[in-house]
């Protein structure tokens, strides 16, 4: 017992980190400039066809090079080939966010300059956590059938980024534009390598332009906020001076507009792709005229606001997919309201708890958005796929079905559903001769679904085997659990209250002891009745002091509430972890 005393002594005299910060699975990835993927042969699947939503029966695809080489029945594999068999699976090709920030993790530090809670964790911390673990979330992009991300703003630094992962085997591909052009800047932004940009005069928005062509931007993108009431006349000759510039050195322009005034001179400047739907009025014929005659995109970006808000009001009801395939770092700290005494987070949790004006804005907007979207979708308009994953509760690669299925409710097919994911997105940056659909000639970005995803958008979430640019792996490989990962989802479980997925994590035959060898139970089914007590318990939450990994074993120093009115129970929990499951926890107080 000597060491097993020395590490809980260790563990409780060590500071408390501000967020455990672990990076998820192996950095090591296959460099695609000097390791290119060998010939593989999809045999026998039922083809999805994107752009008609139609399926050809028993097609096997022949890949070399990371190209689609050929397309038919009865293909031979080449010497050497990976042959994937396909039978009685759909294939299709891999889906596009098209928009997200990855200098943004999903987190609740993640925008200071909506919640400022950097006294509890500095925003360089939160900084330096995502360039850590951008390999990571870019995995779950992969896991989750992404295979081109579109990042629609962020810092300078994040080019050498993308230039880096855009060579990596378990990466995306990444469409990048820097910093954001604005016609307002944020008090949280007004930092060093900023994500956000204002530009006072059309010149510094030229100028802002100009910086950014030698690292090569794949778009430019505008932040066009109209503040107050009044025409926004004002910047209208920034917002022009941006786009002229942008198109005169070759280059789309994205613009986040969310007022239909702002989007209307938006695309009368020569705007490209809409990120946001309006959401302060119904689109009208002049703006669906418009975006069809300039032949501009629209991203309706449905769950993010409700993302935000579920954890404030505590309505956020977690599925098993998202506690298996977020960052689990990442949506822990969610929980975090339930112990940060911060008076400003406070008073927003009330707004949204109880303020009926946010309910009644929240239900407009809502409604006004998904309107909109059946609108331009029934006119033609180039309707695309894309969460804003980054911000608080939209999380990488996670968000994306959720976005799906918010984009049904408003009236679109599966078929439209997945053109909209697909071969749409790829038009956005003219992208459409290389991926989007399958076909002879494209990138081999495919995906191998266990169901029909033109009858079941579900089987999004159970996709069996990823192609990417050649390379095959399936979301296991991607996303392997370590120790710490294990412990961090039957911690976020918990604290949300769900009973089987905190079981999820759990070997079949576990043992729960207290120190030193008290056994208290032995077996999951146990352990669910041990545990029922979840979801009866609303003042449930465990923080997580601290935190030491060990090889299998991960040692936590917990503080307990279970009740509103009684104080926490300081804990320490030991965690031992065999064949990717956790199978023996001992107890101290």
């Amino acid at each position: 017992m000597p060491k097993l005393l020395l590490l809980l002594l260790t563990l409780l005299a060590t500071p408390v980190l501000a967020q455990t910060s672990q990076n998820t699975g192996s950095e090591a990835a296959r460099d695609m400039s000097t390791q290119p993927a060998g010939p593989v042969l999809i045999t026998n699947g039922n083809l999805v066809d994107v752009e008609t939503g139609q399926v050809r029966e028993g097609m096997s695809l022949l890949i070399e090079n990371g190209l689609i080489r050929k397309i038919g029945k009865n293909l031979t594999p080449p010497t050497g080939a990976t042959v994937v068999d396909a039978t009685g699976k759909w294939l299709m090709p891999g889906l596009i966010d098209s928009h997200i920030h990855l200098f943004q993790s999903g987190g609740l530090y993640t925008r200071p300059d909506g919640i400022d809670l950097r006294k509890y964790r500095p925003y360089e911390t939160e900084r330096q956590w995502l360039r850590d673990n951008m390999g990571d979330l870019l995995r779950r992009y992969l896991a989750c059938g992404i295979t081109t991300v579109i990042d629609v703003g962020g810092p300078i630094s994040q080019y050498p980024y993308r230039d880096r992962f855009n060579q990596q085997a378990t990466s995306p591909q990444i469409l990048l534009t820097g910093p954001l052009i604005s016609t307002y800047q944020p008090e949280a932004f007004k930092i060093e390598d900023t994500p956000i940009l204002k530009a006072n005069t059309p010149e510094e928005a030229r100028e802002q332009v100009r910086k950014q062509l030698s690292y090569k931007p794949d778009f430019i993108k505008i932040w066009y906020i109209v503040r107050g009431v009044g025409t926004g006349e004002e910047t209208q000759a920034m917002v022009k001076a941006a786009i002229d510039e942008s198109h005169k050195n070759g280059l789309k322009v994205a613009i986040h507009t969310q007022e239909l005034l702002a989007a209307k001179l938006g695309v009368k400047f020569g705007a490209d792709y809409l990120v946001h739907s309006p959401e302060d009025g119904l689109v009208d014929d002049e703006l669906i005229a418009l975006m069809k005659q300039k032949n501009v995109s629209y991203n309706p970006t449905m769950v993010v606001v409700g993302g935000i808000k579920g954890f404030f009001t505590d309505s956020r009801k977690l599925t098993p997919y998202e506690f298996t395939r977020a960052n689990p770092y990442v949506l822990g700290s969610l929980f975090d309201t339930k112990h940060i005494p911060e008076p400003a987070l406070k008073k927003r949790m009330d707004e949204y708890l109880n303020g009926p004006t946010f309910a009644t804005r929240q239900t407009r907007r809502d409604s006004i958005v998904r309107a909109n979207l059946i609108r331009v979708w029934k006119a033609g308009v180039n309707v695309v796929t894309g969460t804003d994953a980054g911000n608080p509760g939209t999380f990488h690669g996670t968000s994306y079905i959720d976005e799906l299925q918010a984009m049904k409710t408003a009236g679109l097919t599966n078929a439209d559903l997945l053109k909209a994911s697909t071969f749409n997105a790829a038009r956005i940056l003219n992208k459409e001769e290389q991926i989007g659909s399958l076909a002879e000639g494209k990138w081999a970005n495919v995906l191998v679904l266990p169901q029909n995803p033109l009858t079941d958008l579900t089987t999004l979430t159970r996709i069996e085997t990823v192609v990417n640019r050649g390379y095959v792996m399936t979301p296991a490989q991607l996303l392997p659990d370590k120790p710490e990962d294990l412990a961090q989802r039957q911690l976020n479980a918990y604290n949300a209250r769900n009973l089987e997925a905190f079981l999820e994590p759990y070997a079949e035959d576990v043992e729960i002891y207290n120190l030193p060898y008290e056994l208290r139970s032995k077996g999951k089914e146990a352990m669910r009745k041990n545990y029922a007590f979840l979801a009866n318990t609303p003042a449930l939450h465990c923080e997580l002091v601290n935190r030491i990994v060990m090889n299998n074993t991960v040692i936590d120093h917990e503080r307990v509430t279970f009740a509103a009115d009684k104080a926490p129970v300081q804990a320490v929990a030991i965690y031992k972890i065999e064949n990717g499951k956790i199978k023996q926890v001992y107890f101290t107080k």
